[in-house]
Formats: C-alpha cells, sequence, structure tokens
C-alpha cells in the first residue's frame, strides 16, 4: 500500500521546470519591452520564439525519450534552460537575449518532454498532471508576487526559470537510465496507436491553447483601456485569479476519474468559452474581475483532463508530448492573434470570436474523449518483455520411480453385457453435458 501512495515528485518537479517559462511569459514579455530597446510586438516576438523553440523540441523528442534515457534528456534539458535563460538574464544585446530564449525554451521542451513521456507510463497519469500543475501554478504565483520587489529589468524573470531549472537538476538521478527498446506482440511496432483519435485531439490543441492565450496576452490592456482600472487593480485581480487556479488544480485533483474524460474537457470548455466571453466585454471590475477569475479556475481543470486523455491514448508518452507540443503552437501565436483581433474588432467582438471558436473545438475534443473512454485497452498494444529462463539439464533430475501395480480385468457377465447393446447412442453424452 505503501507503494501506491508514494507521489512521483521528481516528475512533478520536471513538470514545474518545463512549464514555468509559458507561465511566466506575460511578465518576462512586458520587462523585454520596458527593460530593452524593443517594440511590444518585439518583445511579444521574442516570446513567441522561445514558445516555438520549446514545441519544436516537443515534436522532435516525441519518440526518442525512451531510446536516449529520460535521465540524460532531462539533464540536458535543465543544463540548456539554465544556460539559455540565465544567458539572457545577464545581457542587455538583444541578439543574445533571443538566442538565449531560443537555447532555453528549447530546454524547456525537452524537460516537458520526459515529464510527459513519464506521466504518461504512470498508472494515475491525471493525478500527476494535476500535481505537476499545482507546483508549477504555485511557483508561478509566488513569482508574480516576488518579482515586483526585485527590481526593474528584463533579466529577473529569466533569471528565475534559469535558477529553477538548476534547483530541479539534482532530482534527476531518481529518473531510469536508458531503457532498452521493448519488443511487441504488434508487427506495427513503432507506429503511433490510435492516429485518428490522436491526430484529432493535436489539431484541436493549438486552437484551444490560442484562445486562452489570446485573452491573456490583452487582458491587462482590457482591464486598463475598456474597464478603467488602475494597475494595481489590474494586479490585485490577476493575483485572486492565480490563487483561483490553484484551487481549481486541487478540485481536478479530488475529481479524479469520477466523471470520465469527456464532461470535464466538454464542458470545461463550453464555459471557458463564457468566461472568455465575459472577460472581453468587462466594462467595470466586477465584470472584469469574474471573467478572469473563473477562467483561471477552469482553465487547469481542462488542461490536467486534455493531458490525461492524451497520456491513454499512448502508453509510451509520445501522443502526451506531441499535444503538448501543438498546445505550445498556440500558446505563442496566442498574445499576437489576441493582439490583432482586438484591433480589427475590439475587445468585445474578439471574445465573441474566441468563444465561438472554443465551442467548435469543443465537439472533436470531446468525441475522442468519449471514443477513448469505451475503448478497451488491446492485448496487441502491451509490451511483450522476454525474461531469460535458466535450463536445468534433464540428468540432473530426479525421477520418481513407480511401481508397478497388476489390476486384473474382469470381463462383464452375458447378463450384464445386455444392458451396454439396449444403451442409447446419446447417453454418454447426456451424461457428460450434466
Amino acid at each position: 500500500m505503501s507503494a501506491r501512495r508514494t507521489l512521483p515528485w521528481p516528475l512533478v518537479a520536471l513538470f514545474t521546470a518545463g512549464y514555468l517559462a509559458p507561465y511566466l511569459l506575460p511578465t518576462a514579455v512586458g520587462r523585454l519591452d520596458s527593460g530593452l530597446p524593443l517594440s511590444p510586438t518585439q518583445a511579444g516576438a521574442v516570446g513567441s520564439a522561445l514558445l516555438l523553440s520549446s514545441a519544436a523540441a516537443g515534436f522532435l523528442l516525441a519518440s526518442r525519450v525512451d531510446r536516449t534515457g529520460p535521465r540524460a534528456l532531462a539533464r540536458a534539458g535543465l543544463v540548456l534552460a539554465a544556460l539559455g535563460y540565465g544567458g539572457a538574464a545577464l545581457t542587455a544585446f538583444v541578439p543574445a537575449v533571443v538566442a538565449g530564449a531560443v537555447v532555453g525554451g528549447f530546454g524547456s521542451g525537452t524537460v516537458t518532454a520526459v515529464a510527459a513521456t513519464a506521466i504518461a507510463a504512470h498508472r494515475d497519469p491525471h493525478r500527476v498532471t494535476t500535481l505537476g500543475l499545482f507546483g508549477v501554478s504555485a511557483l508561478a504565483g509566488a513569482l508574480y508576487l516576488t518579482i515586483p520587489h526585485l527590481g526593474p529589468g528584463h533579466g529577473v524573470p529569466l533569471a528565475a526559470i534559469a535558477l529553477t531549472a538548476l534547483a530541479v537538476l539534482p532530482v534527476t538521478g531518481r529518473l531510469p537510465g536508458r531503457t532498452a527498446p521493448a519488443r511487441t506482440a504488434s508487427p506495427a511496432h513503432g507506429r503511433l496507436p490510435h492516429p485518428r483519435a490522436g491526430l484529432l485531439l493535436a489539431a484541436a490543441m493549438p486552437c484551444w491553447s490560442l484562445a486562452q492565450n489570446a485573452l491573456w496576452g490583452v487582458s491587462g490592456r482590457i482591464g486598463l483601456d475598456q474597464a478603467h482600472l488602475t494597475e494595481v487593480t489590474v494586479g490585485a485581480v490577476f493575483a485572486v485569479a492565480l490563487g483561483a487556479g490553484l484551487l481549481g488544480v486541487v478540485g481536478a485533483g479530488a475529481l479524479g476519474p469520477r466523471l470520465g474524460q469527456a464532461v470535464p474537457i466538454g464542458a470545461g470548455t463550453a464555459l471557458i468559452a463564457g468566461c472568455i466571453a465575459l472577460s472581453a466585454s468587462a466594462s467595470g471590475l466586477p465584470s472584469f474581475a469574474a471573467g478572469e477569475i473563473s477562467w483561471n479556475l477552469l482553465y487547469p481543470v481542462v488542461l490536467s483532463y486534455v493531458i490525461g486523455l492524451a497520456a491513454s491514448l499512448d502508453p509510451r508518452g509520445r501522443w502526451a508530448v506531441l499535444v503538448g507540443s501543438a498546445a505550445s503552437l498556440g500558446t505563442a501565436a496566442g498574445p499576437l492573434a489576441g493582439s490583432v483581433l482586438a484591433a480589427g474588432t475590439g475587445f468585445p467582438a474578439m471574445g465573441r470570436l474566441l468563444a465561438a471558436g472554443l465551442l467548435l473545438i469543443a465537439v472533436p475534443m470531446t468525441a475522442v474523449a468519449l471514443r477513448a473512454g469505451r475503448r478497451p485497452l488491446r492485448g496487441a498494444e502491451l509490451p511483450v518483455v522476454e525474461i531469460p529462463v535458466a535450463e536445468v539439464p534433464l540428468a540432473e533430475l530426479p525421477v520418481a520411480e513407480l511401481s508397478v501395480v497388476e489390476v486384473p480385468l474382469e470381463t462383464p457377465a452375458p447378463a450384464d453385457r445386455s444392458a451396454y447393446d439396449t444403451a442409447s447412442p446419446n447417453s454418454y453424452a447426456s451424461t457428460s453435458a450434466r
């Protein structure tokens, strides 16, 4: 019983280190804009380059984690993250900052790929995912409260990500090394299982993630320009929203698989669409706070079930990595899409468009979840591991000597033989059938 209750803290730490950069992207991009000679569009482009590099790492390493080894890849990713983000934090030379952000993003994507692969192989991937989301949400919330007191400049949030990578580096010693490839009974070994469901989910995730981050990228402007709030009030709303995100993660962990995956993903996405429309059309503090806080409450809940759904499609974790990388593409394009839509149509219309898109995307995602819930695990998908058995010479095996007992065979009397002659041919079958 104690083994079942052991928490996979190394996976939670890797998950936190890999996802911290996207969580701190708003403050990192804002610091790049204010601390370097970059325009808001250029600073956003640096953030997009970071996330695109992270997504590229996921696509490249989706099927290579087991062959290369989780321990070696995790260490390489953490070192790249520390060097990339740390180097970008220590210089004000714009090309070096961009290069450091790209290198650090690739390291974050590598760490995320290792974590996603290991979580998919865990007996309860949803539980581990919720723990990881809780860890990264708590750390990001603490940093959002701490970074403003550490002085101005673009290097503070980048240095925080680099230091987190260094802090997580020692836990990689508990990860397995290079694992031998398991042979399967299926001739299609090496192919991704459930390609239709996996491709459908991977195609939907960029749009799902884009809608979330399109709102997040312009939420500050909505609060300042449309809701006419002060910067202090907007910051307080965001702090409360991050706290609501922690509550959402705790709720997702407590709920677990009781409702399956289709209801949380489908209904949760529909509720998020309503929150986006409410926040984008806010004209004062009550509507702005209600939209932002409720959205942050629901977002990690739905995300945890989406990651768990991707993990259930492939025990080797390849779909989990690919779906996570596809989500990074939407995350990278979200702020730019939100700015373009807001400039062209206004914040309320932008919110309605994003909400309508989410409702459409919820349909195929729910269909994948329903199909995954009804699908039994096929034996062909289970890895067959050969276990060597020591051969024992036959000469060494003792043979029991059996005594031969002679049993006299009595011939039935003629009177008894008539009973066999008159028995029906089906009498033995009817007796044995009972």
